[in-house]
């Protein structure tokens, strides 16, 4: 059975939602009424996710060690997703370079299909994904928040990343 739990982050609050089969969607909320709860009930898997993500907005944490509940996305959107998890703190990528890196440069427009069906906001970086160009692509959660968390993940800097 899946719990949801929520927790209120810079950019509004996010869902937390899993099973003792671990982790399976952190998702932005519009809502920004949603109410934070970590009730006992809670599947064990979504205490750390919840621990781990407010480290991680507190500058604490670059690199997320969570149970994932993997039954499901496509063999494919799973590989790119994994891919993902190799775009450290700080950096950014193309689809090309998540393509290339699946041995499979064909499969751009693939991967950004995949990239945007990610169920785990921030948990799996799909927002360190840029345009081969460098400009910013699009972003489930919204184009702001991923502007913002580009720049978070950034040493401070004159202007920010974006100007």
């Amino acid at each position: 059975m899946d719990a949801t739990v929520y927790l209120p982050t810079p950019l509004g609050p996010l869902a937390l939602t899993g099973s003792d089969a671990g982790l399976s969607a952190v998702t932005f909320l519009e809502d920004t009424d949603a109410t934070p709860t970590l009730p006992a009930a809670v599947p064990d898997c979504l205490r750390p996710a919840h621990q781990q993500l407010q480290a991680y907005f507190g500058r604490e944490l670059r690199e997320f060690d969570l149970t994932y509940d993997s039954d499901f996305g496509t063999d494919f959107q799973r590989q790119v997703w994994r891919a993902l998890l190799g775009i450290g703190y700080g950096r950014t990528a193309s689809y090309l370079d998540v393509a290339k890196v699946l041995n499979n440069p064909k499969s751009v427009r693939a991967v950004g299909a995949a990239n945007g069906q990610n169920p785990l906001a921030i948990v799996w970086p799909c927002h360190r994904i840029i345009g081969a160009d460098g400009s910013l692509t699009g972003y489930a959660g919204g184009m702001h928040r991923k502007k913002w968390l580009l720049e978070f993940e950034q040493p401070v800097r004159q202007g920010g990343l974006f100007g």
